[in-house]
């Protein structure tokens, strides 16, 4: 089926917000990754979301590192591959930092632009502003802006309110104080304050709850969903009927309960890097060392080509890729659950 149009990425965020599950949202940094991404949600029978950073596309433009360039060409292949599939992959691009809005954001809005004037989809369904370095207000009034681009483009903004710990794509959060890592109610409501609550442009927001990126040891990670509630209350409270969508970042290594006990406050987009990198990078070691004289010419050995093609250890990889993007779905909920079933 594809990558969504702008109206059926809408249906899928509203589908998940009134059936109470979350879509995975895969980071991919190569052609191999994204083809595991899809095929894992093809296989759970869910639609789903693809994500880059802008340092993963710096890494897909060769030797430019040019990130806009490398999500250009990251989204063509996807928009290309996904047709044969019977699920839909909505793009995304993640965690752009203010000091790369004007070399990555704006350009591929610029594109999508484009795109919507010849009566194409947009590029990327949806792109996240990563303001967490930025005071509250200022993160807002850029967000704002972009909010009205992105509107215009048919295109979802995603932002972050408060900052996840760790350090993602050389965002580095790792020394903020741990109040930090708690979204409050008040900043909740001022992001509805100055963004409205859909009127103005659809957005998704990527509120904490003690998220920290990466994998940690038990215990590390102090997780409380039940912010989100508060803050759906309050929101409802002062405007009637009107609800957050958020963001679950970081949420390789958390336990099952709070994965869960987030959807059900609200999360529909749920971030998933660490544990899917794993996933196909143990998959290629376990090939290497099982196929180790195959792989390598050992004391003056010719190897063997089977072993060695990228294609023997690239299947395994997406294999087990694949499987790890089918069990997010099931535990997120959005296995079975495909729009286009």
């Amino acid at each position: 089926m594809g990558v969504p149009t702008t109206e059926q990425y809408a249906a899928m965020l509203d589908a998940a917000a009134t059936g109470g599950y979350a879509y995975p949202a895969i980071n991919v940094a190569s052609s191999e990754a994204l083809n595991a991404a899809i095929r894992g949600f093809a296989e759970a029978g869910s639609d789903g979301i693809v994500e880059v950073t802008p340092g993963a596309a710096g890494y897909l433009a060769g030797a430019s590192r040019d990130a806009a360039r490398g999500a250009r060409a990251l989204a063509a292949f996807a928009h290309e591959v996904a047709d044969a599939y019977p699920v839909k992959i909505a793009l995304h691009t993640d965690h752009c930092p203010p000091e790369q809005l004007d070399r990555f954001l704006r350009p591929l809005l610029d594109r999508s632009r484009a795109r919507r004037r010849r009566g194409e989809p947009p590029l990327f369904n949806s792109h996240m502003f990563d303001g967490s370095t930025l005071p509250l207000e200022e993160n807002l009034r850029l967000s704002s802006a972009l909010l009205d681009a992105c509107a215009a483009a048919g295109v979802v903004l995603e932002l972050e309110c408060g900052v996840v710990g760790g350090e993602e794509d050389a965002v580095d959060a790792s020394g903020v104080p741990t109040e930090r890592l708690y979204t409050t109610t008040a900043d909740l409501l001022r992001v509805a304050e100055v963004l409205g609550a859909g009127e103005r442009g659809r957005y998704l927001l990527a509120a904490t709850f003690g998220n920290v990126h990466g994998i940690h040891a038990p215990g590390h990670v102090k997780l409380r969903p039940e912010i989100l509630g508060e803050g759906q209350a309050a929101l409802a409270a002062r405007r009637p009927g009107a609800r957050f969508q958020y963001v679950f970042h970081g949420s390789s290594g958390s336990h099952d309960d709070d994965v869960r006990a987030a959807i059900t406050y609200g999360v529909i987009k749920i971030n998933l890097d660490s544990d899917a990198q794993y996933a196909l990078t143990r998959a290629v070691a376990d090939h290497v060392f099982v196929n180790y004289s195959g792989v390598l010419r050992v004391d003056g050995g010719v190897g063997d080509k089977k072993a060695y093609d990228p294609r023997a250890w690239g299947a395994r990889a997406e294999t087990a890729m694949a499987a790890r993007v089918t069990a997010a779905c099931e535990l997120f909920g959005s296995a079975g659950r495909s729009l286009t079933a």
